[in-house]
């Protein structure tokens, strides 16, 4: 497996995680599918949303890869008035990640990042590893410690 810049993240900051692989459908790369290809659980499954609020900019949401994330309650978490998800064009260019592909760990810059309170109830769930084809397995803590993630309601 090749390493990513979000496992080297954690390489570096000496987190313990366990990288997982699985076959991409190009057609299909929902979370849904992703956790029945990977045989995981959807509710510990975790997707990674880039939002753009109208007073705090760009943030990050992670939420259950079988929820819609609700735009009011991430607006309230993130300080802003109105916040809507920024166009898929847009994804590659602020991150450096592609859809399907998207860790909150390693972006291109620096982003507020809040973690849905549903993953406290987990001991362990998993993240994009930063490529289509392979997540990462880590507790929430240690995932809210080394993004600096804010837990908050998001669905």
């Amino acid at each position: 497996m090749k390493k990513t810049n979000a496992v080297r993240i954690l390489d570096q900051q000496k987190i313990r995680y366990e990288l997982i692989e699985y076959e991409v459908d190009e057609s299909d790369l929902s979370a849904v599918h992703l956790a029945k290809t990977a045989r995981i659980p959807i509710d510990m499954v975790f997707k990674t949303l880039v939002l753009e609020g109208d007073k705090q900019g760009h943030f990050i949401c992670i939420v259950p890869g079988g929820e819609e994330i609700n735009l009011k309650k991430a607006a309230v978490a993130s300080a802003n008035k109105k916040v809507a998800m920024i166009k898929m064009k847009d994804l590659e260019p602020l991150t450096g990640y592609i859809r399907g592909g998207c860790s909150p760990l390693g972006m291109k810059k620096s982003f507020p990042i809040f973690l849905n309170e549903s993953a406290l109830i987990h001991d362990q769930i998993y993240i994009s590893a930063g490529v289509r084809g392979m997540q990462i397995k880590l507790s929430p803590a240690d995932l809210i410690k080394v993004c600096r993630a804010k837990v908050a309601l998001l669905i």
